[in-house]
């Protein structure tokens, strides 16, 4: 800001210019870096909050989620996709279960890789990155939220109730997709989530494409 104020009185000097105004002049003309990052993230989805939330079919169990998620499209690129996805994003999930019966619990935390919005609802997905079972580290989560408090937000999550296949007869528990999630079945007890929708963005040239891949279309 000194560097601005000098700056400015020289213009002053030779231009007649009086320095308040060539002050004004100079923020509006060059935004902070902070500025432009904001309005820069400002249509981006976004999931946010924490809740404890009721699961019937562990009435008594205390369980809570808390959830800081940010779209960042195309920031996750892999082989076969190069420029990532519409979708990519970043944050983390916490994961709290209390079973006061089975005098036992359970406390994870996972990376946010996956996010997108319709409306007032999300769904979103996870890497685990810390658990007090080593054997889920490195397992991708599904979630769903409703924005809203007690009795209005809801919450879904990908075990229990749904991620289920059937492999010779028998009962398999596949993969988690990015971004794969059932609907939010349960409802928020205390706390709550606030989602931000954002549309998705446009897909930058060449997207989907293998590097170094021939364009069929041109090669005809």
């Amino acid at each position: 800001m000194v560097g601005v104020v000098a700056a400015s009185a020289a213009v002053a000097a030779l231009t007649g210019v009086t320095p308040a105004a060539s002050v004004a002049a100079a923020v509006s003309a060059a935004p902070s870096s902070a500025a432009a990052a904001a309005k820069a993230s400002a249509g981006l989805a976004k999931v946010s909050g924490r809740g404890r939330v009721f699961y019937p079919y562990s009435p008594r169990d205390d369980i809570r989620f808390s959830v800081d998620a940010q779209a960042a499209p195309f920031s996750r690129p892999v082989d076969g996709l190069p420029q990532g996805m519409p979708t990519d994003a970043r944050g983390k999930v916490t994961i709290y279960h209390w079973s006061p019966e089975k005098k036992q619990g359970r406390r994870a935390e996972a990376a946010v890789d996956c996010l997108v919005t319709g409306g007032g609802s999300a769904t979103l997905s996870a890497v685990v990155t810390q658990s007090e079972d080593p054997g889920e580290i490195g397992e991708r989560l599904g979630f769903s939220v409703t924005s809203g408090g007690p009795g209005r937000g809801r919450f879904g999550f990908s075990w229990a109730v749904s991620n289920v296949d059937v492999v010779d007869g028998k009962a398999a528990f596949p993969h988690v997709g990015t971004c794969m999630a059932p609907a939010p079945f349960a409802t928020v007890r205390k706390g709550g989530f606030k989602v931000r929708h954002g549309e998705l963005p446009p897909l930058p040239a060449g997207w989907g494409k293998r590097a170094g891949a021939v364009d069929e279309a041109g090669a005809r």
